[in-house]
């Protein structure tokens, strides 16, 4: 790991600050409805040119992580660590910040430091309590000593998760009233605070060309102990006052209702959201199923979202979301590579203890309960996906939930579920991008040694049990330069990426007309880009019928990392009967590895007239798990029973995925 030393940087132009001068940081300057404000922030960091000099019209890659949190959420018993967002942001930036073990006085003993900075991050910590967190952890404030924040919040280290994830996994949330008031206004108030460092850390960090760090929050809603959440990006420095939560807005569409009040584009207070774990969420992240039976709702549900949720995360410390192997509402092959990092596959039931909350302690109840993981009755939602029980649904998982998308497009002229894919850390611990499995310090506080990652936590739950979780993976885009615009509108767009930890870097362009020998040429990209389009966009069809698509597969190994082994294209289809299809093609094999993988791909099984998607999927050479390391630090005589285990895979296969590029199916 390498010292870097702090970078002067210019705070400001003359006028700028002159400005911040005269400037109250906290004053609304836009009103649009009562209580609605959007708060900015001065740009210390601004182009003065307007563009980086290393600007690339072809893009560069970009890795970075958007989402990872810090002691000011809720769930975070790293608490105790009192790592800030200030410090998540320099962590990423390549900077060593004080990281467990702690002492007897909760002091951090040791240091840690990022093997490679990232290009950009996004802090998003849990916009729900942030007010109760305030109140109840800062010495200063007037409710640190009431009873509620003695007795209950600070009762034990998993007392907030607990407290609070009762409020969050109803369909209606509402505040503690014994702390917030009735209205709930008090909390909401106190949480100006907290989201002002957020807001005030990523401005500071972010430095244009060189390191990007947006403002952002995660969106916590867990109905029926279902995941329902999603992380809010802000484009720039104009944000809303306070985070709009789960509490605020228990619906995705209310969500983005109530971000539209607030966010203009002309007020530069743009916003997308990405949801994650759906694979934790027993078919809940799909409510367009539930609206009502008429096409116009539903296409106006279907805009929204494709206007607001240009991305999901398919990858994270929680495992996989991109697809599950016995869906029988699915017909493909079986892949054993849905198998990486699966923290739910149907048929493995899950033993839950009977669990129970006394003034904030945690206490096992009597027996405990198997559940076993099914197949979801058609589109009917189950509960419990957070504890890694109840059902699993198509739309639950990527490369499903994408045929789900075609079939609503067939049904109402629009497809709701036209995601571009990242992946993420989802660290609890402050420490973005910190994915290597030879040097994992853990997600969450009690895992900063090997036995700490090897054991199974209080609960036995995904959340808190190392052993069933994993490093996480990271976010790519292409963009032409490192700035918040190039990086977010790469987002919007979706020619973004995501992989299980390592650096690849893939790339997918579909045409009608790419040259067979494209990979041979030095302008292969600018190439592509004038006669094929990327991932994330639609192939719009060709009027020679017959003709069948091609595409440009393409990536790059992370030289720190394993070489490639193959690249695989999956195809995903609505047949004449309207069944959905989906099938993993592998288009390029290397046994022994290869440091670059370049394929023009011609689909001759494709059809003029069905809906299709296909995404990449750059898979390294075996290697192995982190678990396998932390086994081998410890003596023989001492390891845990899971070392020996095989319920565990001892090895891996590390790998990267695009975003998808669609076909509408057209009649003859």
């Amino acid at each position: 790991m390498r010292v870097t030393s702090m970078k002067t940087r210019l705070l400001a132009l003359i006028f700028l600050m002159i400005f911040i001068v005269g400037c109250d940081d906290t004053k609304p300057q836009i009103k649009l409805k009562q209580d609605t404000v959007i708060i900015t922030s001065p740009d210390l960091n601004i182009l003065i040119d307007g563009e980086c000099p290393n600007r690339n019209p072809n893009m560069d890659a970009f890795f970075g992580d958007l989402h990872v949190h810090t002691s000011y959420s809720f769930d975070a018993v790293a608490g105790n660590l009192g790592a800030t967002p200030e410090d998540a942001n320099r962590f990423a930036r390549g900077e060593e910040i004080p990281f467990f073990p702690l002492d007897s006085h909760g002091v951090p003993l040791g240091r840690l430091k990022i093997d490679r900075p990232l290009d950009f991050l996004a802090v998003t910590d849990h916009g729900e309590f942030l007010g109760e967190w305030s109140m109840c952890t800062k010495q200063k404030s007037d409710f640190y000593n009431t009873d509620f924040c003695k007795e209950q919040y600070r009762a034990s280290e998993g007392s907030p998760l607990m407290l609070f994830g009762q409020i969050i996994s109803r369909e209606t949330p509402k505040r503690i009233v014994e702390l917030c008031g009735e209205t709930g206004k008090l909390c909401e108030e106190e949480a100006i605070s907290p989201w002002t460092d957020i807001r005030h850390a990523a401005d500071k960090a972010n430095d244009p060309c060189k390191f990007t760090s947006f403002i952002g929050y995660e969106y916590t809603g867990s109905p029926g102990n279902s995941s329902y959440h999603r992380n809010v990006i802000f484009r720039g420095s104009s944000v809303p006052k306070s985070p709009i939560t789960y509490i605020d807005a228990p619906l995705d569409s209310m969500l983005w209702q109530k971000l539209d009040e607030v966010c203009d584009t002309e007020q530069e207070c743009d916003y997308l959201t990405i949801p994650h774990n759906t694979n934790l969420s027993n078919g809940r992240m799909a409510p367009y199923r539930k609206l009502p039976n008429n096409k116009k709702v539903k296409k106006d549900y279907a805009q929204h979202r494709l206007r607001r949720e240009p991305i999901m995360e398919i990858f994270q410390h929680k495992g996989t979301s991109e697809c599950v192997n016995g869906l029988t509402s699915v017909l493909g092959q079986p892949d054993e590579l849905c198998d990486i990092e699966a923290i739910r596959k149907i048929g493995k039931p899950r033993v839950l203890k009977a669990l129970s909350i006394e003034r904030g302690q945690l206490v096992a109840g009597v027996g405990e309960t198997e559940i076993p993981t099914e197949e979801c009755e058609p589109k009917i939602p189950g509960n419990r996906g957070i504890l890694g029980a109840g059902c699993i649904d198509a739309t639950d998982f990527l490369r499903s939930s994408l045929l789900i998308g075609l079939q609503e497009e067939e049904n109402i002229g629009v497809n709701p579920i036209k995601l571009g894919i990242i992946a993420a850390t989802d660290n609890h611990s402050a420490t973005p991008g910190a994915v290597k499995e030879s040097d994992w310090n853990g997600s969450v506080s009690g895992e900063d040694t090997p036995l700490g990652r090897l054991g199974f936590g209080q609960l036995g739950l995904p959340l808190t049990t190392a052993i069933d979780s994993n490093p996480g993976g990271l976010a790519g885009v292409w963009a032409t330069e490192n700035t918040r615009d190039a990086i977010f509108d790469a987002m919007l767009r979706k020619e973004v990426f995501g992989t299980s930890g390592p650096r690849i870097k893939p790339r997918l362009f579909g045409g009608w007309t790419l040259d067979e020998n494209l990979c041979a040429n030095s302008e292969m990209v600018a190439e592509a880009y004038k006669n094929a389009v990327p991932m994330g966009s639609d192939l719009a069809p060709n009027k020679d019928l017959n003709r069948v698509p091609k595409f440009l597969a393409h990536a790059v190994r992370d030289f720190e990392s394993s070489k490639l082994q193959s690249l695989q294209l999956i195809k995903g289809w609505l047949d004449t009967e309207g069944n959905l299809n989906n099938k993993v093609i592998s288009i390029a094999e290397f046994p022994t590895g290869s440091d670059e993988i370049c394929i023009i791909y011609a689909d001759d099984n494709f059809k003029l007239n069905q809906s299709a998607y296909y995404y990449l999927r750059a898979v390294e050479l075996p290697s192995p798990r982190w678990h396998t390391y932390d086994c081998d630090k410890i003596a023989v005589e001492s390891r845990p029973e899971v070392c020996k285990s095989d319920d565990y895979p001892k090895i891996i296969r590390e790998m990267a995925w695009t975003s998808p590029i669609w076909y509408q199916g057209v009649q003859n």
